[in-house]
């Protein structure tokens, strides 16, 4: 029973969240660092990152705690279905939060505790208070947050904001956004059952499968210029285009199908594994040029 209670408990920081943020910001380390790795500083990095990322994550979870009760995918969250204590799991999400911004501080660069801070804030105050529940926007203002985590890693190498933690930061939005929308569509019901406003309810499934295919789009054009400006090398290029073609075929395929909740799912899972192989391959295909 501890076991499980411990597992529950766990379940409060969104590993699965975590673990996926941790591989993009891997691969933004690896590039950034040009095949000369810091390892001290990347498992600061990390645990940095993890404690900001699971101090959002538990807040996530109290703010949340109203809606999943109803909805059928979270009402078997821990705060949902056992009494715990709000006030002991805050003051745990604060100290997580504290710890997190004083490696930033003093192991890391400001810079990379001044990202952290405005994904923190993104997360919390503007998605998960208010824009979740009033506004269709919150995907796409979520979406800021995630994309955020890559530039932290390639900033904490770097001590600085360049071309490649720009388009990083572009291409990692075009990336959460259509992954978002394709769970929108997974939990369309349970979205509407809590009044959750989702473009797949407002505007319909037609007008979220092109916002997905645009998206799509601009998440292979952006990716790929990483390699056209000469911080990723060709294989990099190659390995892009073809799992982002994949992927917008997928997408594509969405507007001749009728079962909407299979292809949503299809195209979610494909969107995990696509931002693995790329996140991997920026780890091993950098261009060795230092670029300003």
């Amino acid at each position: 029973m501890k076991i499980l209670n411990s597992l529950k408990f766990i379940e409060l920081i969104k590993p699965k969240i975590i673990i996926g943020n941790l591989v993009t910001m891997l691969g933004a380390y690896s590039l950034a660092s040009k095949g000369i790795l810091d390892f001290k500083l990347l498992i600061l990095t990390t645990v940095a990152i993890t404690l900001i990322m699971s101090s959002a994550c538990i807040l996530n979870n109290v703010i949340d705690r109203d809606i999943d009760k109803q909805m059928y995918r979270t009402n078997k969250r821990m705060l949902v279905t056992q009494f715990v204590s709000i006030k002991l799991i805050l003051y745990f999400s604060y100290i997580l939060f504290f710890w997190g911004i004083f490696i930033f501080y003093y192991y890391i660069n400001l810079l990379s505790m001044y990202l952290a801070l405005l994904a923190f804030f993104i997360y919390v105050m503007l998605y998960s208070l208010y824009l979740k529940r009033n506004s269709i926007y919150s995907i796409f203002v979520g979406s800021l947050s995630g994309a955020i985590v890559p530039v932290i890693g390639y900033c904490s190498v770097i001590n600085g904001f360049n071309f490649c933690a720009f388009f990083l930061l572009l291409m990692f939005i075009c990336w959460q956004i259509p992954h978002s929308l394709a769970i929108a569509i997974i939990y369309n019901h349970d979205y509407k059952k809590v009044n959750i406003p989702t473009i797949p309810i407002l505007y319909g499934l037609l007008v979220t499968k092109y916002q997905i295919i645009f998206y799509i789009i601009c998440f292979i054009f952006f990716s790929s210029m990483l390699s056209v400006l000469g911080y990723a090398g060709e294989t990099y290029l190659l390995v892009t285009l073809f799992f982002g073609s994949f992927w917008l075929f997928l997408g594509l395929k969405g507007l001749y199908i009728t079962n909407n909740i299979c292809w949503a799912r299809t195209l979610f899972y494909f969107s995990i594994i696509l931002i693995f192989i790329i996140s991997f391959t920026m780890c091993l295909d950098f261009n060795s040029i230092i670029q300003n």
